[in-house]
């Protein structure tokens, strides 16, 4: 019996151990570690997030969420949810600096611009954890007043951005513009319903127009071709006439450009001969000069004998008297 009693014992002091090592392995309890505890309030929803809920920077976890509560600022009507967070600075080293380095405190952290943002853990079961990360840009916003520990200011993550963007769209004025959009696209359907057919129509009609007309320049194009065939080989034709021709009177115009020849050489020699009869020195100009002056005189003398007879008709009947 004390040996069933024993075992019973041992049995039971073994499943409290276990499930307190459990406990401390998968509740993330350090009993030996040293911890770190801040606060993070938060003004809007912390949905999800619960204690336990782990603390990470960049995905690594480095704490979990101890407390959280709601204070209401009865001078501002605000309510604020206060989040205590337990951290493990033995997670956290420097680099290049030995083991037993002195550490930068959380307040150093903060000052650099550590910043705690709400984050969703999973999509399925709707878990949330606090994110912390360095960004300067990010105001350090304090909350004196309401915190009893060192805070850590608080950024919004990028759900909350969205959702920000989100709820300060203006959805009314959306679903009026959608509205009113949707019923100008069912109007200007209708209107296509009704106006469209006529075109329909009036563009196969013209296309079937456009097709009989290239039709006719097709065969205009073809019968032009036909007439260029039949107009160029007239002007080949004509051309080998043309040439047999001018090789028929090359002969012909040789003789008459030789005949041409020979009168412009009798031409240049009776031109010569004419300027030989024109000189002043030559004979027949001397000649030509003596036959001028008998000439000459012999009208001054018929003048003269016209002058009597005109004075004296009876000259011519009875003639000059000695």
């Amino acid at each position: 019996m004390a040996n069933r009693q024993t075992a019973v014992g041992a049995f039971v002091i073994g499943g409290l151990a276990l499930g307190l090592a459990a406990l401390i392995f998968f509740g993330n309890i350090s009993l030996f570690s040293r911890t770190t505890r801040a606060v993070v309030i938060f003004q809007g929803s912390t949905s999800g997030l619960s204690l336990g809920a782990p603390v990470t920077f960049r995905g690594v976890r480095v704490g979990a969420v101890d407390g959280i509560g709601i204070t209401f600022d009865a001078r501002t009507h605000a309510a604020y949810i206060p989040v205590t967070v337990e951290l493990r600075p033995d997670r956290v080293s420097l680099a290049g600096q030995g083991r037993h380095a002195v550490r930068l405190t959380l307040q150093d952290l903060i000052r650099l611009g550590l910043r705690a943002s709400l984050n969703l853990q999973s999509f399925v079961t709707g878990q949330s954890e606090i994110d912390l990360d360095f960004d300067p840009t990010a105001p350090a916003v304090l909350h004196p007043d309401i915190a009893t520990m060192t805070e850590i200011p608080m950024r919004q993550s990028a759900i909350q951005k969205i959702q920000k963007t989100l709820t300060e769209l203006p959805l009314t004025e959306l679903a009026t513009d959608a509205r009113g959009a949707m019923q100008n696209i069912r109007e200007l359907a209708e209107r296509l319903d009704h106006d469209l057919p006529p075109l329909v129509a009036s563009v196969r009609q013209t296309s079937d127009h456009s097709r009989a007309a290239v039709d006719a320049a097709t065969q205009a194009i073809v019968d032009l071709q036909l007439r260029l065939d039949t107009t160029l080989k007239a002007i080949d034709t004509l051309a080998g006439a043309g040439t047999q021709q001018l090789e028929a009177r090359g002969a012909d115009m040789h003789a008459v450009l030789n005949n041409v020849n020979q009168t412009v050489l009798q031409a240049r020699q009776s031109l010569a001969g004419l300027q030989d009869l024109t000189s002043p020195r030559s004979a027949e100009r001397a000649n030509l000069d003596s036959t001028l002056r008998d000439l000459s005189a012999a009208a001054a003398a018929l003048r003269g004998f016209a002058g009597d007879v005109e004075r004296n008709p009876q000259l011519l009947l009875l003639g000059r008297r000695p």
